[in-house]
């Protein structure tokens, strides 16, 4: 691999799906785990299954420094009503990844897919990471470092997921589909509709419905 940069890949995961919290990864690749990292077969989440990814994250865990946040459906719901923007909300995850890898490590390049205006993740930046060259582009999933970040964010939210499914005792699905509302009526069958900003985002058109 010629020229490489040494980057922070960042990406999220859950963005689309009801229930679930918002996760968001970052991880930092240089030339030698990325050339590991193509060796494992690491693409975008989308790509992969979830017995692979599980997997998959494990070496990335093992391999790179890297942060995941994990935004809860009720924290989620508050941050929402503060900020009011979904993409302002994304930026600030973002951000966050970025600051708690550079806390250990110093980069000067990120890179994240594009999902709004890159001032968003520009402003939510704290000191350590506003002399980063940040860069946001479409399908950025095709670079290794924000595939691996895609991993990392999708195996914790199935993880979440399936933990909210014990707690609850209750099959949550992934998505948006009839399916989902379906859940969302025994939700609050069993635990009332006051209760079931506790495990969906509130702003979806799905929340008024059900």
């Amino acid at each position: 691999m010629s020229e490489f940069v040494s980057h922070i890949g960042t990406d999220e995961s859950g963005k689309g799906d009801f229930f679930g919290p918002l996760v968001v990864a970052g991880v930092l690749v240089d030339e030698k785990n990325a050339d590991y990292f193509l060796k494992l077969g690491i693409k975008d989440s989308k790509k992969l299954s979830d017995k692979k990814m599980i997997l998959l994250a494990q070496e990335i865990k093992k391999s790179a420094p890297y942060s995941v946040v994990a935004i809860s459906n009720s924290k989620y719901n508050e941050l929402y009503d503060n900020i009011g923007n979904l993409n302002k909300l994304l930026a600030w995850g973002h951000a966050r990844v970025i600051e708690n890898v550079l806390d250990k490590n110093t980069c000067e390049y990120a890179l994240s897919d594009k999902f709004g205006d890159e001032s968003y993740i520009k402003n939510a930046l704290m000191k350590k990471g506003r002399n980063i060259k940040l860069e946001q582009r479409c399908k950025a999933e095709s670079d290794i470092a924000v595939a691996a970040a895609s991993v990392l964010a999708r195996v914790t939210f199935v993880e979440k997921l399936q933990a909210m499914e014990k707690t609850y005792n209750l099959t949550f699905h992934k998505g948006c589909t009839g399916v989902v509302k379906e859940n969302a009526k025994l939700f609050i069958e069993k635990y009332g509709k006051e209760r079931l900003k506790e495990v969906c985002k509130a702003h979806f058109k799905t929340f008024n419905e059900v």
